[in-house]
């Protein structure tokens, strides 16, 4: 099924980025809002900036958001030395592949991360990358409906 990720875990700091390093994986694209930043909160954790860190010395990072607003993109990018690609329109792939060839990057060489089934996981699909679908870092502060919705959306892989 193409919507079912190759790697479903709790939330980002649960991914075995180890497993990814072994599989030959290079790149690692991440999703932003839920993913790794509290949905529109334009601020990275102290956790998360400490994972990017760690992470960085074994992968190419960068972020593909759909996020269209050039400032919340920018207060993004000077929190980090690694490419943040706003307006991305996942789940299209045409974005996120220009961004690997620029770098001459192989799509299997990339793992998109994202929290979204609909997007995230189905542009790592069509790229023809690993996939891993996490949680949102922010889920026990999510309203009801934004939580009812990722269940319903979650059906859509099993």
């Amino acid at each position: 099924m193409i919507l079912k990720p190759d790697y479903n875990v709790k939330n980002v700091f649960e991914v075995n980025f180890d497993e990814l390093k072994e599989q030959g994986i290079k790149v690692l694209i991440f999703d932003l809002d839920s993913t790794v930043m509290k949905s529109k909160a334009g601020v990275f954790s102290v956790d998360v900036l400490k994972m990017f860190d760690n992470l960085s010395k074994d992968f190419m990072l960068t972020i593909a958001s759909n996020n269209k607003n050039i400032d919340y993109i920018n207060k993004v990018r000077a929190q980090v030395n690694f490419p943040v690609i706003g307006h991305a329109n996942k789940p299209s792939p045409a974005v996120i592949k220009s961004f690997l060839e620029e770098n001459a990057i192989p799509p299997k060489d990339a793992a998109m991360i994202g929290d979204r089934p609909l997007t995230d996981i189905l542009v790592g699909k069509l790229l023809g990358s690993t996939t891993v679908l996490v949680d949102s870092i922010s889920k026990d502060e999510e309203p009801p409906l934004t939580r009812f919705v990722r269940r319903v959306e979650r059906l859509s892989i099993r």
